[in-house]
């Protein structure tokens, strides 16, 4: 093989490993780097893998063919493999952080030093086909040999923010965390707190160890009276690492639930893990429990607790009465420490919602902030991208529900469909990372959906089969059912639905992420 066209295979060759490089760093990074959870991934996607696999054995076994007949073949499968890895749209692209680009440029690194001993120029290819094959599984690797690296910067990052929290001791810092409502929470606080207080959140779902430490670093100003920090978790000891960090003086437990049971194996671990927050908090601390949670009021604590929910039970501090749910909104009743009663309106929809804003309450009359003002404060909430967000068009009416899904969530937005006058159609893929709780969760939710909806559209339909035959035993109708493959195309069929003079009312309940 002459060295032109060695050149050119090589050039693709390097091309293509980099697409499919930055496709397996990103499911890595939406793996919040866990090994584990990209194991799993990789078994998910396995056969994907065996048939790209397959395409570079067979460029390495077609070596012994004829130049004139494996270079024109090598081209072409290589050209068919770049356009395979080609990064497509997503819903959450690749960031390329520090950590990211120290992978690829290590990962090439390691490359070129293995490809420049070798001499013949056949067995580079062979390699190198090899490494594109390998690919899944040297990104893990390739992460490993930066392990120290990676310690050494994220420890330096972590004691900056933590030196930086130490050096403002009259900074009040409330962690949220649950299973689901968190988002929700901090954002709902935020609104209550800033009539008074200089507030800062950390932003979006910047909720993991590294998220919170760069919202710290970059974000946190000395005019900062209170820090409202959103902790999330995927495996015990998750949100002890955030406490060590922004060392919380107060701490609201919004849910605990199935969600990401796939990773904490299971219940207990899951309530071990949101407790690690309470756990944290210094004597003169107080942690704000959501005693509607049978989880949250069942794990007894020795630290100083207020209580919130909408069921009536006894025990709880704040407790929301009276409620009405409707498509233009939510009011509810609450009584205040004398026991003078107030009215709350809130054109956000979701019974649940009520739940997050009663945990605010709470919060944030222990801050000092009178009834009346929250009160008028409460109506000026406006409810968070994608969960439970109206949106109107053209005729139709969509009610987007599709951030990370779970059970309660779920059932609240069937409710909130239910209100709505016009064809009521349900798109959903399903509920993910419930565990052994997934067949189960997503059985019920289909049963719950024949209530309310006229029609239901699956997306997937091997992860939609338990909603499918929760769906059946209620004996729907199969004429009002489509299984499609992707979210657009369930679009498309929904708002060419034939529903004569009557309005379409969809709703979009979860959106898988990029790395399902």
């Amino acid at each position: 093989m002459n060295n032109i066209f060695f050149s050119s295979i090589l050039v693709l060759l390097g091309i293509n490993l980099f697409f499919y490089l930055s496709a397996n760093i990103h499911t890595f990074q939406l793996n919040h780097y866990k090994y584990d959870s990209q194991i799993r991934w990789i078994g998910r996607n396995i056969i994907k893998i065996i048939l790209q696999s397959i395409l570079y054995i067979i460029l390495a076994f077609g070596l012994v063919l004829e130049n004139y007949i494996y270079i024109p073949l090598a081209i072409s499968l290589l050209l068919i493999a770049i356009f395979i890895n080609i990064p497509k749209k997503a819903k959450k692209p690749l960031v390329y952080t520090a950590r990211v680009k120290r992978l690829i440029i290590t990962a090439y690194i390691l490359a070129i030093i293995v490809l420049l001993i070798i001499r013949e120029k056949e067995t580079i290819l062979i390699t190198a086909y090899a490494m594109c094959a390998l690919t899944p599984a040297l990104i893990l690797l390739v992460d490993f040999v930066n392990k120290p690296v990676n310690a050494f910067i994220n420890r330096k990052y972590v004691n900056e923010a933590k030196k930086k929290i130490a050096e403002m001791p009259n900074l009040t810092v409330i962690g949220v965390t649950g299973s689901y409502g968190k988002t929700s929470t901090k954002n709902f606080l935020y609104k209550l707190l800033s009539s008074k207080y200089d507030v800062l959140i950390t932003p979006k779902n910047y909720n993991t160890t590294l998220g919170v430490t760069m919202t710290i670093r970059n974000e946190l100003k000395a005019t900062h009276e209170i820090f409202i920090c959103e902790m999330g978790a995927t495996r015990i000891n998750d949100i002890k690492e955030i406490c060590d960090i922004v060392k919380p003086k107060y701490g609201i437990v919004t849910s605990i639930g199935p969600q990401h049971l796939e990773s904490f194996k299971s219940i207990e671990n899951v309530t071990k893990t949101k407790f690690e927050l309470v756990d944290s908090l210094p004597e003169d601390g107080i942690a704000f429990l959501n005693y509607d949670n049978k989880y949250i009021k069942n794990n007894k604590i020795k630290k100083n607790k207020i209580t919130y929910g909408i069921e009536k039970t006894k025990g709880k501090d704040y407790l929301a009465y009276d409620i009405s749910a409707t498509d233009k909104g939510l009011s509810f009743k609450m009584k205040d420490e004398n026991g003078e009663e107030f009215t709350f309106n809130t054109k956000i929809l979701g019974k649940h919602n009520i739940v997050n804003i009663a945990g605010c309450i709470a919060v944030a009359r222990k801050l000092g902030i009178p009834m009346k003002t929250l009160v008028q404060r409460v109506k000026l909430i406006e409810g968070v991208e994608h969960r439970q967000q109206l949106i109107e068009s053209g005729t139709d009416l969509i009610i987007d529900d599709a951030y990370n899904s779970n059970p309660s969530g779920a059932e609240s937005a069937l409710e909130t469909l239910s209100m709505f006058e016009g064809e009521k159609i349900l798109i959903t893929p399903g509920m993910i990372e419930l565990g052994e709780k997934q067949y189960d969760c997503n059985f019920e939710f289909g049963k719950q959906a024949t209530k309310v909806c006229d029609y239901i559209i699956l997306v997937g339909k091997k992860q939609t089969k338990p909603i499918y035959d929760g769906i059946m035993s209620k004996r729907y109708s199969k004429n009002k059912i489509e299984i499609v493959e992707d979210v657009k195309e369930a679009i498309r069929i929904a708002r060419n639905l034939k529903t004569g003079k009557k309005r379409r009312v969809i709703l979009l309940e979860n959106d898988l992420p990029d790395n399902y």
